[in-house]
């Protein structure tokens, strides 16, 4: 068993910045891929950015040079640092990770960016 915690979410206005974290109850290590995804009211989840072990980093073409994903393992956390927030960064932030075959998400946490 898994459990995602998420942190770091609430209200920004526009061009503002906001870091999220999740910290993992086990090594983040032994997680094949770790990502940030969000969902906003009415659409699909969609994967924001992604680490996988090595260190290899993929992100969504909307977020490049804004977003950037990181992992701590001294901490078991992995960090999304969001800058140049835009209004439709609006979503809630899931914190997924891939452990021996299973999905495993965190409760989210609301990102709001004002115009």
């Amino acid at each position: 068993q898994v459990q995602l915690v998420e942190s770091g979410g609430g209200l920004v206005q526009l061009g503002g910045s906001l870091r999220l974290s999740c910290v993992a109850s086990r090594n983040i290590f032994s997680f094949l891929v770790m990502g940030w995804y969000r969902q906003a009211p009415g659409k699909q989840r969609e994967l924001v950015a992604s680490i996988a072990t090595g260190g290899t980093t993929n992100y969504a073409d909307s977020v490049k040079g804004r977003f950037t994903i990181s992992g701590d393992n001294a901490k078991n956390a992995m960090f999304l640092q969001m800058n140049s927030l835009k209004p439709e960064d609006t979503a809630t932030y899931y914190c997924g990770a891939n452990h021996l075959g299973l999905q495993y998400w965190g409760q989210g946490t609301q990102v709001t960016v004002s115009s």
